[in-house]
């Protein structure tokens, strides 16, 4: 028989999810603290709706793929103490969703910055007249993919 558990219960139970991630993830903290760095330096800048929505939404992505991060290794701890290939691409994986979240803010956070720091110096051009978010979201992009690639040959 299916037990009922009362609305309170459930936000209690989530709440006690989210704090415990924040207690023992030294990672969840620092996406904390980037989190309301971001939202502070935000508020010095007259960002659109749109772009504190994207805002929004990159810091709510990397939160939440940590707290699935951290269910997934308490998962996999309950089920096995010994070492097991599968356990660590379960855990491998999870990891990889939360470096993604993160790059994806990185990103939406340069090109929503950077756009507004643009505007206050208009004349500034590098490399064949390419402006300097364009260059630093190549580079970017750039050493992302010279990593990923050299970690998937040599690891």
């Amino acid at each position: 028989m299916k037990v009922r558990r009362k609305i309170k219960d459930s936000f209690s139970y989530a709440i006690a999810g989210i704090v415990y991630a924040l207690k023992t993830q030294r990672n969840m903290r620092v996406h904390f603290t980037i989190a309301l760095a971001v939202l502070f330096f935000s508020s010095f800048f007259n960002l659109s709706n749109f772009e504190l929505l994207a805002l929004f939404f990159a810091i709510v992505l990397v939160i939440l793929s940590e707290m699935i991060n951290t269910a997934i290794e308490a998962t996999v701890d309950i089920l096995t103490e010994k070492y097991h290939s599968k356990a660590r691409i379960a855990k491998d994986v999870a990891a990889g969703a939360v470096l993604t979240a993160v790059l994806n803010s990185i990103i939406i956070g340069l090109v929503i910055f950077l756009n507004k720091i643009n505007q206050f110096f208009p004349n500034i051009k590098l490399i064949a007249g390419q402006s300097t978010l364009h260059l630093i979201f190549i580079f970017i992009a750039a050493f992302f993919l010279i990593g990923a690639i050299i970690l998937a040959l040599f690891s």
